[in-house]
């Protein structure tokens, strides 16, 4: 009996693990060639690339520039495709439309009001967001409930009003130790700005470390509530499409 409780927490990782991979599977399976993978290269996505590299590989991976990067994400999107030999394709936002932006608003708009940094996002992930979704009926992102505080209804496949598509999120109920044990274990790259206390890790202006203990979106825009504290990539009318289960 001793031994079995041991074991109970390695049972447990590779469950999670092979729960994980079959909904992916059934991504690939249900969705054809109509589902991309986006990745925002955050510890959720770094460990979902991992698992399409060696479930899943049909699954395209793609990634928004928004021209407003650390340089880390620069090179971990470069470790990523040297280490599974992969080319991660990068949509970028329309040149016409951040000059005009700039040009109306000022390069650090985002801090004047919650308009103009939706503004922002719109414009420099949104729009290419929409580009990239173009013929798709899915995507997988890396969503988690633990999150933030407007994220916790998020659920293992979920109907996606605003693009009129179905997301699917593998990782739904996966805790941060959870993908710290994945990619140790697996030792899938990730970006170095986590060892400096940046949770999680978005445009170069709008991210800083943050504090033990504090929310993991604590660093992102946070000079905002909580609640506000979404891009306009996750938008959900909160229908459950189909939940596996957990």
């Amino acid at each position: 009996m001793t031994e079995n409780k041991n074991k109970i927490s390695l049972w447990n990782e590779a469950l999670k693990d092979a729960e994980t991979v079959e909904i992916l599977q059934w991504a690939g399976k249900e969705f054809s060639s109509k589902v991309k993978f986006a990745s925002s290269l955050g510890l959720e996505d770094q460990v979902i690339t991992d698992m399409i590299v060696k479930s899943v590989p049909e699954i395209p991976v793609f990634t928004l520039d928004t021209g407003r990067l650390f340089q880390e994400t620069y090179n971990l999107i470069q470790e990523t495709e040297d280490k599974y030999n992969i080319k991660i394709s990068v949509f970028f936002p329309d040149t016409n439309d951040v000059q005009t932006m700039v040009a109306n608003h000022g390069v650090n708009l985002f801090y004047n009001s919650i308009e103009l940094r939706k503004m922002c996002c719109h414009t420099r992930k949104v729009k290419p967001l929409n580009r990239a979704f173009s013929g798709l009926d899915s995507w997988v992102c890396g969503l988690r409930r633990e999150q933030a505080v407007s994220r916790t209804d998020v659920d293992t496949v979920q109907w996606d009003a605003a693009n009129k598509l179905v997301k699917v999120n593998p990782l739904y109920n996966w805790s941060e130790d959870d993908l710290w044990q994945y990619i140790k274990k697996h030792n899938v790259p990730y970006n170095k700005l986590h060892n400096q206390g940046f949770s999680s890790i978005g445009c170069a202006s709008c991210t800083r470390a943050v504090k033990d203990g504090d929310d993991v979106r604590a660093g992102r825009w946070w000079w905002e509530l909580p609640e506000q504290k979404e891009c306009g990539l996750h938008v959900v009318d909160g229908k459950t499409v189909r939940k596996m289960s957990s």
